[in-house]
């Protein structure tokens, strides 16, 4: 097993070498952040070999314009940002996002998370997988990534109102199946 070191000496000037171009600098940021970064794009990407995809083709980006960071926030707050802009775009590329726009108007910002249940996270990550794509990405945004609706409704071009519907119907949705696993596991209603 290869252990990878989770924090360098000064990282401020690994960002700066690897901005150079310097290729062990970029493969030491790279070995740091790939597993969170993978993750990120997992959470948007159910196919892992697409996610990996993504994730590299953001890394290459990240890398191509590691000059425009300026050390203003944590580095790999940028880089998250990068993840999921290409999550996004290579869902909107393969036309797997729609976004229903029939009840904009719920106003749901006090859903209800208390639901009693130990379900595994992969049951958990499978549920979110099977939300439509328009619901699991403001989902993920919203409820993972913390972005907020006017964020989030800039970032996907919908309206602010468009982005809390998405998320109630998905908080909806996943509260129904974790409902349902939870009464076919402990057998109450």
């Amino acid at each position: 097993m290869k252990v990878i070191q989770l924090h360098h000496k000064n990282n401020t000037t690994l960002i700066k070498r690897a901005a150079k171009g310097k290729r062990d600098a970029q493969h030491t940021l790279f070995e740091i952040h790939a597993p969170k970064m993978l993750s990120i794009c997992r959470y948007y990407i159910k196919d892992i070999q697409n996610a990996e995809s993504v994730m590299l083709k953001a890394f290459f980006k990240a890398f191509t314009n590691l000059k425009s960071f300026k050390n203003e926030g944590s580095f790999e707050g940028w880089l998250r940002r990068i993840m999921v802009r290409e999550s996004i775009s290579f869902l909107r590329q393969e036309k797997h996002v729609e976004f229903s726009v029939e009840d904009e108007t719920i106003h749901q910002d006090h859903c209800s998370n208390n639901i009693d249940s130990q379900i595994e996270v992969a049951q958990i990550q499978q549920f979110i997988d099977e939300l439509p794509e328009g619901y699991k990405m403001v989902f993920v945004m919203h409820a993972i990534e913390g972005y907020k609706h006017q964020e989030i409704a800039d970032i996907l071009s919908i309206s602010q109102g468009t982005s809390k519907s998405q998320l109630f119907k998905a908080r909806q949705m996943l509260q129904k199946k974790i409902k349902d696993i939870n009464t076919t596991s402990y057998g109450t209603s």
